[in-house]
């Protein structure tokens, strides 16, 4: 079987790839197998000059794998070169950082001496999704790498340009041979891989339903996994908020990525003394964002990465229409193959319309009006989604407590959107998955946490 890369903008085949075969793909993972048993014993110092490595060839080739990104799935070319700036800074922080967030940490007891101590688990599987290609596989790559272990990629077949150049590049940077690599295969053989005894965890950014699927397989056979999953993320514009910041920062967090974004705010909850004084600059913002060629510097919209994610997204705005819901603003899908969504806000939106409940995966925003904090907190939480969410409010306080308190999500941001740092662990709960990257935090997923007693 093969495997295409299709540009979305201009709908060329860019490249096409064999799918490796079963045999293949357990040769490979017997390879990094056997890379993890030297690459453990190694220090974090030599570790962290391969890390280091890894950064600058990041930073030198950031033009040419931003191109890669760019024709592969139709990001924007700024937001391109910003992927791969931030994978440079991951790879920068782990390898500052990985020593001391592993190293031993004594406890006591009635022992002479007792101490937990931090160490590789082999190699872990990550599948990884097309809409950043770069940034989703870097924050697994290292902290997995830096904690001695040894990984495997299942990268989104749309985007095998994007896996092949990250295996060039681990090799590039002086990482041993078969430390990391890459599987051209399909969903159909990540259960094989996952079943596999020298596959030891899995991680997983994708949709709640791959998520499910991938846990079931890690859980029959008893193996550590963690799921970065969908989000359908509220953001709360309360009555003391700045209109003007706020409705600048949420546009930008709605359209970043062309809205492919599980992180992306979607779901605008508005107290109302200042809806309509938000609405009408949330809706000016929006309008103003156009959509277009990516590579021109003036476009705000790329395409969506596939012809068939933009139908789906339209057949979501145009059901919640049809039972109600009301377009501000876009809602139509425009002429020509590329498959463009414009810039889309919705209102009148209630409970049973797909708006409401299902994850929006695209440039489409809801707005709600409420009459209170206590609505729109139970509004905000009124999902099966937990990932990130957002307060913006003059009243710092009362945002933290909210932030603590009130707000189902992973993560939440006062006065600004909701991003992934290295510094700061990041995942979800409810059916936006479990355990969390980056931070120390997220190296410590997939090591041996190992209780050593001496008496």
């Amino acid at each position: 079987m093969t495997m295409q890369s299709i540009n979305p903008f201009t709908s060329q085949i860019i490249s096409e790839y064999r799918e490796y075969s079963s045999t293949e793909v357990e040769e490979i993972i017997q390879k990094v197998d056997q890379a993890f048993y030297s690459w453990k014993k190694t220090s974090f110092e030599q570790r962290a000059g391969c890390m280091k490595n890894l950064q600058a060839k990041l930073l030198e080739k950031k033009e040419e794998l931003a191109g890669i990104m760019i024709s592969e799935m139709g990001k924007v070319k700024r937001e391109a070169i910003g992927e791969i700036e931030k994978c440079a800074w991951v790879c920068s922080f782990y390898a500052e950082n990985a020593g001391s967030f592993l190293k031993n940490e004594p406890i006591k007891t009635e022992a002479s001496e007792s101490y937990i101590s931090y160490q590789p688990i082999g190699t872990v599987l990550a599948v990884m999704p097309w809409n950043f290609p770069f940034w989703q596989v870097f924050r697994f790559l290292a902290p997995a790498l830096m904690a001695g272990n040894t990984g495997v990629l299942k990268h989104a077949s749309n985007v095998s340009g994007c896996a092949l150049a990250i295996e060039q590049l681990v090799r590039e940077a002086g990482f041993p041979e078969n430390v990391f690599r890459t599987l051209l295969i399909g969903s159909s053989q990540v259960k094989n891989v996952i079943e596999n005894p020298l596959i030891k965890a899995v991680t997983l950014t994708g949709s709640t339903l791959a998520g499910k699927s991938v846990a079931s397989t890690a859980g029959s056979v008893l193996k550590k996994s963690v799921l970065e999953l969908g989000g359908s993320d509220p953001y709360l514009i309360l009555e003391d908020a700045d209109i003007e910041t706020a409705a600048r920062l949420c546009v930008t967090s709605r359209l970043l990525n062309a809205g492919q974004s599980c992180i992306g705010a979607k779901r605008f909850i508005v107290l109302q003394t200042v809806y309509e004084a938000f609405k009408a600059e949330f809706v000016r913002l929006m309008g103003e964002a156009k959509y277009g060629d990516p590579l021109d510097p003036q476009t705000a919209i790329g395409p969506l990465a596939r012809t068939d994610l933009r139908d789906e997204l339209h057949q979501q705005v145009l059901k919640s229409v049809e039972m109600g819901a009301t377009v501000l603003l876009g809602g139509y899908i425009p002429e020509g193959k590329t498959p463009f969504y414009p810039s889309t806000v919705l209102e009148n939106v209630v409970a049973g319309m797909p708006a409401y409940h299902e994850e929006l995966f695209g440039p489409v925003a809801v707005l709600f009006c409420v009459n209170s904090e206590e609505e729109a907190i139970r509004i905000a939480n009124d999902t099966v989604f937990g990932l990130g969410a957002g307060i913006f409010t003059s009243n710092v306080e009362k945002g933290k407590l909210l932030a603590e308190k009130g707000l189902e999500a992973g993560c939440v941001f006062v006065n600004d959107f909701v991003k992934s740092d290295p510094r700061l662990p990041f995942g979800g709960i409810k059916e936006s998955g479990y355990g969390r990257e980056l931070s120390a935090i997220g190296i410590r997923e997939f090591v041996n946490v190992k209780t050593v007693v001496v008496k």
